[in-house]
């Protein structure tokens, strides 16, 4: 049986670990299925302070999260391609093809977050709760470009999850993941933070549709498998700070590191699909690249951390208030610039006409500039798509920001 859609691979490792989107597996009887994610609608950020302070019990994170993580089962209806022979006989009846994955609530009135990948292309969407209900789900919208979905069932007083800032989240940090494996559901497992902000050239960029992805993974040793696809990545205190997204892996399955899109990115993607209808993506309008030790040796300066300028947009944001080729940047409101992943991750996160603080290094003296970021078009006004003017009040205060600890 031809597979709808094929399993993402990129060589790791030196082309011994390949990179799995869970987009499909096969059951003992060869029947396939799209993995379905579900997570975070409540977005509701907790003050943050390190979750792995004090002895380690992972039962109060686990208890938090099980019942806000969903099992999603799609369902893909597909046109019988043509066959000449068979077609005098009559046309090939559509073929049905069934899926499943993880999701997580993030609003008490039913709204879930999961990867786009686990909901592209589905004819119909029903989601399971922990409590055993199966309720059917709409798609409220999805980005390709960060491989997340919003979408909703018509549900009230569900429990969810809320949201912890994955800026503040620290390497070696102890987290669950929590899905819903090869259809085993409520699966918890534990691992450790280890790398942030990592591009591992998973999802695939399409200019035709303005589609360019963004990848800075957080990275970890918690097992994930095919099904965990959209499923939470949460602290010690059962708080949201990424949804599950790919493995690395020689054999499909998890052996060795998992990587979870962070939750600063799940926060602006989702409101943007509800509140607009599609996601406002910001630009500064520079061509970038990681900077090495050969770049900072032609510069003639000491520090090898930062994006290098290589080539500024023509007018565009950067280039209007004085920023150059040659300059480093290091920062982002504050927020450290380490590779050119973590300066798209914190982009990411603004709206055209939004001002954000760039800092930058030329010939070893620090420069501040005040830009104010625009879509690919150089606008810096929303684009909304949206037709419902009631969305935004339904989700209503889930953006606040938590004042409890």
């Amino acid at each position: 049986m031809k597979k709808l859609l094929g399993i993402t691979l990129v060589a790791m490792l030196g082309g011994l670990i390949s990179v799995s989107i869970y987009k499909h597996f096969e059951d003992e009887d060869g029947a396939q299925h799209i993995t379905r994610v579900v997570e975070q609608t409540p977005i509701t950020y907790a003050n943050y302070a390190p979750a792995n302070s004090g002895s380690l019990d992972f039962t109060t994170a686990a208890e938090k999260t099980v019942n806000s993580v969903v099992h999603i089962q799609t369902e893909t209806v597909v046109q019988a391609s043509g066959n000449p022979w068979m077609d005098m006989f009559g046309s090939m009846p559509p073929q049905s093809f069934g899926g499943s994955g993880s999701g997580v609530i993030i609003s008490n009135d039913g709204y879930i977050v999961t990867n786009n990948h686990v909901i592209d292309g589905a004819h119909k969407l029903k989601v399971t709760l922990n409590d055993n209900r199966t309720i059917e789900a709409e798609v409220i919208g999805a980005d390709p470009a960060f491989d997340l979905a919003l979408i909703k069932v018509d549900e009230t007083d569900l429990p969810f999850v809320m949201f912890a800032n994955s800026d503040d989240v620290k390497i070696g940090e102890w987290v669950l993941a929590v899905g819903n494996p090869f259809n085993l559901t409520s699966t918890v497992t534990a691992g450790i933070v280890s790398a942030k902000a990592r591009n591992i050239n998973l999802l695939d960029a399409d200019p035709n549709r303005e589609i360019f992805p963004v990848e800075s993974f957080i990275q970890t040793d918690a097992a994930v498998n095919p099904g965990n696809s959209g499923g939470a990545l949460v602290n010690t205190r059962g708080e949201l700070i990424g949804i599950n997204t790919a493995i690395a892996s020689r054999t499909g399955s998890y052996s060795g590191y998992s990587f979870a899109v962070p939750s600063s990115i799940v926060q602006k993607v989702t409101s943007d699909l509800l509140e607009y209808g599609n996601v406002q993506r910001a630009y500064i309008g520079v061509s970038i690249t990681n900077l090495n030790q050969s770049i900072a040796d032609q510069l003639g300066i000491d520090e090898v951390e930062g994006v290098y300028v290589n080539g500024l947009t023509p007018d565009g944001a950067a280039a209007s208030v004085g920023i150059e080729v040659g300059d480093i940047i290091t920062a982002v409101n504050d927020k450290e610039i380490d590779n050119v992943a973590g300066l798209q991750e914190q982009i990411s996160k603004y709206r055209p006409g939004d001002k954000v603080q760039v800092s930058v290094i030329r010939g070893n003296k620090e420069k501040l500039y005040s830009v104010v970021v625009r879509d690919r078009q150089g606008r810096t006004a929303i684009n909304d798509r949206s037709t419902e003017t009631t969305r935004t009040e339904s989700f209503g205060a889930i953006f606040e920001e938590a004042t409890s600890d």
